[in-house]
């Protein structure tokens, strides 16, 4: 599956949690976008099924991570500023 192809097929994710994790850790979020909000984290970005999702809410328990909220999104509104500006419940 190209690249491409995976986007279309993929949901797109906007995951916050608690606290500062470093934007080197993209790579281990399946190339998620890191931004942050204040204190918080935003993971956004496609996950190609519900087990990729999965995968990313094991990873954030495995780093004993604060999970505050995970939204599915549409393409459009996957950006980091996108993420800043929502004023989604926490």
């Amino acid at each position: 599956m190209t690249k491409s192809q995976f986007q279309q097929s993929a949901q797109f994710y906007r995951i916050r949690l608690k606290g500062h994790l470093d934007k080197k850790w993209s790579d281990w979020f399946d190339d998620m976008n890191i931004c942050h909000d204040g204190a918080n984290s935003i993971l956004t970005g496609p996950l190609v099924d519900q087990a990729a999702l999965h995968g990313v809410l094991i990873k954030i328990r495995d780093l004993n991570l604060t999970l505050l909220s995970v939204k599915r999104i549409e393409r459009d509104h996957s950006s980091c500023d996108d993420a800043k500006i929502s004023h989604e419940p926490e």
